[in-house]
């Protein structure tokens, strides 16, 4: 089965309705059909940090939607390790001129590495990297 890579962006867009990318969201999804979603530990905690002072009413739903990530049969959620951490660290440090999170840049290694093209996301960074958006910022 395809796998495509899905960053913070579209976990955000999917969580929350109000999201300017939610819509967008769910047409790449839909337009995708049945596909493995990969993702790592980092977008995980990338996506509840940014729910972290939102309240408790968020920060649970956001925990929530963690755990069902999580426990997805459908979704591959890559480890992090020290090496994963490194490497992110040197691509961050070779793109001084860019402005990616090294979250950003550790997913670039992670698609790299088991040869992906697509990303769920409308982080125009990706396109820098040669890489397929597939949520359009600009519907």
């Amino acid at each position: 089965m395809k796998e495509v890579f899905a960053d913070t962006g579209y976990w955000m867009a999917i969580f929350s309705p109000g999201d300017d990318l939610h819509a967008q969201a769910l047409k790449a999804k839909e337009r995708l059909g049945n596909v493995i979603l990969i993702t790592t530990d980092e977008v995980l905690v990338e996506f509840l940090n940014y729910f972290s002072g939102k309240g408790s009413k968020l920060r649970e739903l956001a925990a929530r939607m963690a755990r069902s990530i999580l426990d997805d049969p459908n979704v591959r959620v890559v480890q992090q390790t020290r090496e994963s951490f490194l490497s992110g660290l040197e691509l961050y440090r070779q793109r001084v001129d860019k402005k990616y999170s090294l979250v950003d840049c550790i997913s670039m290694i992670v698609m790299r590495k088991m040869g992906m093209q697509e990303i769920l996301t409308g982080d125009h960074h990706f396109t820098q990297e040669g890489l397929t958006v597939l949520m359009d910022t600009d519907a």
